[in-house]
């Protein structure tokens, strides 16, 4: 038994994989690299202002914020770690710094992990980003 896709694979070009992140992670478009991503904080535009490309059928949904919790998780706790079997910190220091700390990174990296993820859909063709359907329909 074999599976068909109701799409054409072969009728568009590879897309880089990493270009598209790292557009998508600085807050760019993953396609042409000049639009900017988002409109808002971590609000999406329905489209480039450069070139067009469509944005509104993407699905980051809570991957870039269990990505976030990841990353800042290993610092912070890594850190913590750290402090605490080789340093000789405060109590007081300790209860101000991680803290902070893990919140001053997930606000700092919820957007570009958001971006990069978004990227990864377009470069993947996921959720809409350039599959046409065979007959050439949208």
């Amino acid at each position: 038994m074999t599976m068909t896709s109701a799409f054409n694979e072969t009728a568009e070009p590879r897309r880089d994989l990493r270009q598209a992140m790292w557009r998508g992670f600085r807050g760019r478009c993953p396609h042409c690299g000049e639009g900017r991503l988002f409109g808002r904080f971590l609000k999406v535009e329905s489209a480039c202002s450069r070139c067009g490309e469509d944005f509104h059928h993407h699905r980051a949904d809570d991957l870039p914020a269990y990505l976030v919790i990841v990353i800042v998780g290993h610092i912070a706790v890594g850190g913590l770690v750290f402090t605490e079997t080789e340093a000789d910190w405060p109590l007081w220091l300790q209860v101000v710094l991680w803290p902070s700390l893990a919140l001053a990174l997930s606000v700092a990296l919820i957007q570009p992990v958001k971006g990069a993820v978004v990227g990864l859909q377009w470069a993947l063709r996921m959720h809409g980003f350039g599959r046409k359907p065979l007959g050439g329909e949208r």
